[in-house]
């Protein structure tokens, strides 16, 4: 089963949605992958045992236009478990602390500077429709009403981002109907691109163990047609249950 179309147009300063190919530093697609279009709409509403996102077109407003820059990241990773000790009190929680390598210290903490090849001055409208779990088709008009109250009234749970949390994405409803701007008049063909880095396939959680998904991505007169994560079109890595 599978709702009805909801549209937002959103834009931004900067963004940046990182080939996975490249380990060290960072180079973005030129277009907003599936995966970051869809952590947009979860921002704004998210029922993760209820329903999933399913982005089904994404159409460019502006041309993809890069521009370079050097960002400081820290080289360690705080894990679920220990932020749900300090949640719980049991641990004092640690910082992690950008100088920690200076002065002789451990090399593999700290702050390292990588290069980015980002994108500016990005404008999308994005398509996506809701499709419930089983068991819960008939929430379906209300979770559709739910969302179109939140993202009409600019409301959403965390603040969406390009790729990268220190590039905000601001959204706008496109209500059905409405007046629009067509897409750019290009072409692109982008190749294998990343879909999920999750299994869409059933409910997920914060355990969920990654599952990564590629499509041939083509931009055909500033649309990209998505394909369903059900099909054949969409090439999955073997899943990992745990």
């Amino acid at each position: 089963m599978q709702g009805n179309d909801q549209v937002l147009e959103v834009w931004g300063d900067l963004a940046c949605f990182t080939r996975p190919e490249m380990k060290v530093e960072r180079f973005s697609y030129p277009v907003i992958t599936p995966s970051a279009a869809r952590g947009i709409y979860d921002a704004i509403y998210c029922k993760p045992r209820e329903f999933r996102w399913q982005i089904t077109a994404i159409e460019l407003l502006k041309p993809p236009r890069y521009i370079a820059l050097r960002r400081n990241e820290v080289k360690e990773k705080i894990s679920f478990a220990k932020v749900k000790a300090w949640m719980s009190g049991r641990e004092h929680p640690e910082p992690l602390l950008a100088d920690a390598a200076s002065e002789g210290g451990d090399a593999t903490k700290g702050r390292t500077q990588r290069q980015t090849m980002a994108l500016k001055d990005v404008r999308y409208r994005l398509h996506a429709q809701m499709r419930p779990w089983p068991g819960c088709e008939d929430r379906l008009p209300a979770l559709e009403a739910q969302f179109r109250r939140r993202a009409g009234q600019g409301k959403c749970v965390y603040q969406p981002c390009f790729g990268c949390r220190e590039f905000p994405a601001y959204f706008e409803l496109v209500e059905p109907g409405a007046a629009v701007t067509p897409p750019i008049a290009e072409d692109l063909d982008i190749g294998l691109m990343l879909y999920d880095v999750f299994d869409l396939s059933r409910p997920g959680d914060c355990h969920s163990l990654p599952r990564i998904s590629l499509f041939s991505a083509r931009v055909v007169q500033g649309r990209l047609e998505v394909p369903d994560y059900e099909s054949e079109a969409v090439r999955k890595s073997e899943r990992r249950d745990g």
